[in-house]
């Protein structure tokens, strides 16, 4: 199957239906976001198996949290292999291993160090699949349609989070948490026989790979971590990694402790998922606003701006405010989220054709990690300061992110140079115009 979505060169603005229209994409879309689902299932159900069986709330939140921050490990021992293997057999097998791995804690009754031992484990792998996922859209989708079919993911990965944490609620309440682990499994095994019977055999040739030079160089591990250094010393992609990863992780060290802070404010109890619930709905309107309604260069422009705003709200939480302004606040920090999509085409520019899919597991994890970090940091920070003060610094922090950014940031990324040559390092195949992480 080839990319149906032609690259939209210059300022062209793309839509979501014509990203939606290439087959490839909407399968690999419409996966991902049931997988998200089953994540969001998954995880939470398996925190509240752990906790009904110890009654701590520290391996609670371990079991919540396990599978975040072994994926850097991961991505940087085995991350070439998204680039090295055919990836329909990477996508399905994922699939097939976080299924077997539910139907597992499901089914067996393991001590909790195992079962946790488990999860990490497979969430080493984890980058690999994500990788080969990813690099097949930057393939199937050129110009700004890839920078919408990001932001495609981004809305549906916001708003799958939201809907698999409420089934997980209703799972465990109507079926218990062993029965709940069952459904996240029958999720994850709808995706991988969606992918293994719909996605077309590609050899890593026929999308850019590297077939057999994991072997050939000394095994994958070797080739990761050579990967992964030439992808860390180079500066433009070292900054953009950096860029789109601190103030994501920032924030989320903020919404780690909006429970705590509707707590110490004494808010009525329910309150609290409201508040957790803005960030979210933020996300989702300025990925939509941002990548519908404005250009790529405008975009490109914004991502400054956009960053501060995803900080700045933050900081009126030193005043510890009520219901009302906390909620405004945290919406406000939302809409800045869409400042990626600015610089998705950048980044994808910067990258090596044949380290494509190492790279965005690199991203993908190198985020998931940062996530699973800032909300102890700020834990700990909120100790001495109290939790609205945690959150301001956050805001303070992303804010001076946002002008560390505006220091080297071009508004405006080189687009490449007209030119017919196969061969040519220019050429629009080998550059595509455009930029998540399922």
């Amino acid at each position: 199957m080839t990319p149906t979505a032609e690259p939209l060169q210059g300022n062209q603005r793309a839509t979501y239906r014509e990203v939606l229209a290439e087959p490839r994409f909407r399968l690999l879309f419409s996966t991902r976001a049931v997988a998200i689902t089953a994540d969001a299932l998954r995880i939470t159900t398996f925190s509240v198996l752990v906790f009904s069986s110890t009654g701590s709330a520290l391996l609670s939140a371990v079991a919540f949290g396990i599978g975040f921050i072994p994926q850097l490990v991961g991505s940087l021992l085995l991350g070439s292999l998204a680039d090295q293997l055919p990836p329909r057999a990477l996508i399905t097998g994922g699939y097939a291993l976080t299924c077997a791995t539910a139907l597992l804690l499901a089914l067996v009754r393991m001590p909790v160090a195992a079962s946790l031992c488990v999860v990490a484990l497979v969430s080493l792998a984890t980058p690999v699949f994500h990788g080969a996922s990813s690099r097949l859209v930057a393939q199937s989708l050129k110009g700004d349609a890839y920078v919408l079919g990001r932001s495609l993911n981004n809305i549906a990965g916001a708003g799958a989070q939201l809907f698999g944490l409420a089934l997980g609620g209703a799972a465990v309440a109507a079926l218990g948490p062993r029965r709940a682990l069952v459904v996240s499994a029958v999720l994850y095994l709808g995706c991988a026989l969606a992918i293994r019977i719909r996605l077309p055999r590609l050899e890593p040739a026929e999308f850019g790979g590297t077939a057999g030079s994991a072997g050939a160089d000394g095994g994958a591990v070797r080739a990761s971590l050579r990967g992964a250094g030439l992808l860390l010393r180079g500066r433009t992609v070292r900054r953009l990694m950096l860029a789109q990863w601190l103030p994501v992780a920032l924030v989320a060290g903020a919404e780690g402790l909006i429970v705590a802070y509707a707590g110490e404010r004494q808010f009525a109890p329910g309150w609290y998922a409201v508040l957790m619930g803005c960030l979210p709905v933020g996300m989702l309107v300025g990925d939509l606003l941002v990548g519908r309604l404005l250009r790529p260069r405008a975009r490109e422009r914004l991502v400054v701006p956009l960053a501060a705003l995803a900080g700045l709200p933050l900081i009126g939480f030193a005043a510890e405010p009520g219901v009302g302004v906390s909620s405004g606040l945290l919406l406000l920090s939302g809409l800045g989220y869409a400042y990626g999509l600015g610089l998705q085409r950048p980044f994808l520019d910067a990258l090596p054709q044949d380290g494509q899919g190492q790279a965005f597991g690199l991203l993908g994890s190198g985020s998931m990690t940062l996530q699973g970090v800032g909300p102890v940091c700020l834990g700990a920070v909120a100790a001495g300061i109290g939790t609205g003060g945690a959150i301001a610094l956050a805001g303070v922090a992303v804010a001076l992110t946002a002008g560390w950014i505006l220091t080297w940031h071009a508004p405006i990324s080189p687009l490449p140079a007209p030119n017919h040559s196969t061969g040519s390092e220019n050429s629009t195949e080998q550059h595509a115009c455009s930029p998540s992480a399922e």
